[in-house]
């Protein structure tokens, strides 16, 4: 066999089609086909395409990947090993839910982050409501911890929010806490409706309380409501994996 001399330029670019493919492959929900693929690329075409997926499909197969692409329904797509499949499954079973809370959840732990530390009967105050049973599911998510108890009569527990808070909502410290408009909108996205808390309004507002420099927001929700322990929400069902 004659020895072939190849461009590096050349070879730079079958490497850039290959990983620009393995990253269409990898995001496509779906099986994908080199038609789509190549579509969606300037000057390629489909025998190119089909190239980079079997070579892509070689280099997988080593023993030391743990994922494959396979052809499956006119596409490609990717797939974890068949002999990971155990591993996966228990790694995926232990993932944690994502974060959903109620309305009435939400707004304590609003009233807690905005005026932390802050005792039960201040959290109630603000609010309104009986929030023991919000504030033991808050408790028990890790999104707020008891910090000492406040220096008056009966010496209530003060409470925080956690690290685990300030996780789930992006954020580096709680100085960095956004305004109460920006906090309502980024809640919304975590919001889970329950049965217990009927509203006319699809997307009601937060009930805030007044901190310094923000007087609250108005056209708020009402709080007639009586308020519970949240409903445990079963873990997502994992997706596929990759």
């Amino acid at each position: 066999m004659d020895n072939l001399k190849i461009n590096p330029e050349q070879e730079s670019s079958r490497n850039e089609l290959k990983a620009a493919v393995e990253a269409i492959v990898y995001v496509a929900d779906e099986p994908v086909t080199p038609d789509q693929i190549a579509a969606s690329m300037e000057g390629v075409d489909r025998q190119q395409i089909i190239e980079a997926l079997q070579q892509l499909q070689r280099e997988y197969q080593h023993k030391d990947r743990g994922i494959e692409i396979v052809e499956v329904a006119g596409g490609y797509k990717m797939f974890t090993k068949a002999e990971h499949h155990e591993v996966v499954r228990t790694f995926v079973k232990n993932l944690t839910p994502p974060l959903k809370l109620s309305m009435a959840a939400l707004e304590t732990l609003a009233t807690i982050a905005y005026r932390q530390p802050i005792t039960l009967p201040e959290i109630q105050q603000i609010r309104g409501v009986n929030a023991s049973g919000t504030v033991k599911t808050l408790l028990d998510r890790k999104l707020v911890t008891t910090a000492g108890r406040k220096d008056v009569i009966g010496r209530p527990i003060l409470y925080k929010t956690t690290k685990e808070f300030l996780v789930q909502f992006g954020l580096n410290n709680v100085h960095e806490l956004p305004s109460i408009q920006e906090f309502e909108e980024l809640a919304r996205s975590i919001v889970v409706e329950t049965p217990t808390e009927p509203s006319a309004d699809p997307t009601p507002g937060l009930e805030f309380p007044a901190t310094e420099g923000n007087e609250g927001t108005e056209g708020m929700v009402g709080t007639e409501r009586t308020e519970g322990t949240e409903p445990d929400y079963p873990p997502s069902s994992g997706s596929e994996n990759r």
